[in-house]
């Protein structure tokens, strides 16, 4: 498995910095979290990563060496990516396009053999998509075609998963459903998340941006506080302990609520 590393990225549009001097270390084969308010700069830190924006200030490094150095073919065996600004213009199968995923590790002319097959066929059956593989994917729903997404990306068969809201569209089953398989895939995971419970589950390390800074960086428990989630988040949250699995829950009152006396 592969440490993935985020060192000093700064990024600026239309003349100013949306992300400042993040740093964040994401050890072999484990799963970090970056959550943070809408604008925050989390999508534009991950388009780093997967190289469809080069930082004015700072790289992104695999296992210490510089990512841009390494060529898009080399960079797609080792890294896969699920983002949130994929095409549907195209109507491929769903077979066809979890295929794509190992056009990485294809060479000149030859297309996809047998073992190639088998790996899809498996990443499909993981997270649940196997029976739609005959299907055009403009006629599915959004998690399902999310779902579909994923598969794609665990049919590359990187060393780094890279994932910006991969729970968008999918009802609470298929979240922690996908969320199961991503954190059991073997591989680094660096994802973007908005549902702090859900990252609480998921994440071994969660980093917080706000306004393009890292505020803070560690465990769940560590960081996601009554304190934090007011002064990044603006809103009140009483931190509890999950009875079962003794995880960290946030428990959330919508202003002006009726508070019901103890």
């Amino acid at each position: 498995m592969t440490r993935l590393e985020l060192a000093g990225i700064t990024v600026a549009a239309g003349g100013r910095e949306i992300v400042r001097e993040l740093s964040l270390d994401i050890a072999s084969g484990s799963v970090v979290g970056l959550v943070g308010p809408n604008g925050s700069g989390k999508s534009t830190a991950l388009r780093c990563v997967y190289r469809t924006l080069r930082p004015l200030r700072g790289t992104v490094l695999l296992d210490g060496d510089d990512l841009t150095a390494a060529t898009l073919r080399t960079g797609a065996r080792r890294l896969a990516a699920m983002t949130q600004d994929h095409s549907s213009d195209l109507d491929f199968t769903v077979d066809e396009l979890v295929a794509l995923g190992r056009a990485p590790h294809l060479s000149g002319h030859r297309g996809p053999g047998g073992d190639d097959a088998r790996i899809c066929r498996e990443a499909m059956e993981r997270v649940g998509v196997a029976h739609l593989a005959g299907r055009g994917v403009l006629t599915l729903s959004g998690g399902e075609r999310q779902r579909v997404l994923a598969a794609r990306a665990l049919a590359q068969t990187p060393e780094v998963l890279v994932l910006d809201e991969p729970t968008n569209h999918l009802d609470i089953a298929h979240q922690l459903g996908l969320l199961a398989v991503l954190r059991d895939a073997g591989t680094t995971v660096l994802v973007v998340l908005h549902d702090l419970n859900l990252a609480a589950t998921v994440c071994d390390r969660i980093g917080v941006l706000h306004e393009g800074r890292l505020v803070a960086a560690g465990p769940p428990a560590d960081v996601l506080t009554t304190a934090l989630v007011a002064d990044v988040f603006g809103v009140h949250a009483d931190v509890v302990t999950h009875p079962v699995t003794g995880g960290t829950r946030l428990l959330y009152a919508l202003p002006g609520a009726p508070v019901i006396p103890s």
